[in-house]
């Protein structure tokens, strides 16, 4: 789940900026689709609430797992909406924040050495890493690594098949879709109104959903059958 970059609309010669609240899925079959969406004047709990409600009344269920970038807040709202779903931190996200927080100096080491926590072989290698970075950056950044610690969901997407460990563990798959909005809406420039957008949101999903489901995404053709029977 993830929320667009705000793109702009007019309204009696006003110019307003509106932000995308985006549901993103990946069928146990291997098709990416647009789930659903909310235009909102900022990303907050109760546009992403309306969201999931939106999803729930149609019948979009059960979800194994959600990955998420780390809204404050997303995490309950989701285990209020989806019981059984799991949730799986974005690490790439984390990464990113990671090397945000660090002097220059570690700008590119820090994410180089974070990598092994999503590329091992297997949980007990990956608990490990982790526990080796944050045993070797915890001297020099003491408050952030023990935020690191204390973060929720960093590991669930070892729960699953590895053949698709390089699909869940990041919001990567709803940020190439991200990347193909932007450059189509910059194109419109700004739209005359909000049902302008909305329109052209519509016919841009029901075309990638189109798309999407002709194709299997990498992985999932390997295991779609175990997968396809965890929702039997």
């Amino acid at each position: 789940m993830k929320h667009l970059k705000k793109v702009d609309y007019s309204k009696n010669n006003n110019l307003f900026k509106k932000c995308i609240h985006i549901a993103f899925g990946i069928t146990p079959e291997g098709q990416k689709t647009v789930l659903g969406y909310e235009i909102a004047q900022n990303e907050n709990d109760a546009y992403w609430s309306t969201l999931l409600d939106k999803l729930q009344n149609q019948g979009i269920q059960p979800i194994f797992l959600v990955v998420i970038d780390g809204f404050k807040g997303l995490e309950l709202i989701i285990s209020q909406g989806y019981l059984l779903a799991k949730q799986q931190r974005c690490l790439i996200h984390i990464s990113r924040n990671l090397a945000s927080k660090v002097k220059r100096s570690d700008w590119a080491v820090i994410p180089e050495q974070f990598k092994p926590i999503y590329r091992a072989k297997n949980l007990e290698m990956v608990v490990q890493a982790l526990e080796d970075f944050i045993a070797e950056w915890k001297p020099k950044y003491r408050e952030i690594m023990g935020s690191l610690e204390n973060t929720d969901n960093l590991l669930t997407f070892y729960q699953f098949l590895y053949q698709i460990w390089h699909s869940i563990y990041s919001t990567n798959l709803i940020e190439a879709l991200n990347k193909e909005i932007k450059r189509q809406t910059k194109k419109k420039v700004l739209f005359p109104d909000e049902k302008a957008l909305e329109r052209y949101l519509v016919t841009l999903f029901e075309d990638y959903n189109f798309r999407q489901g002709q194709r299997t995404h990498r992985g999932f053709g390997q295991c779609s059958d175990t997968l396809e029977s965890l929702f039997d």
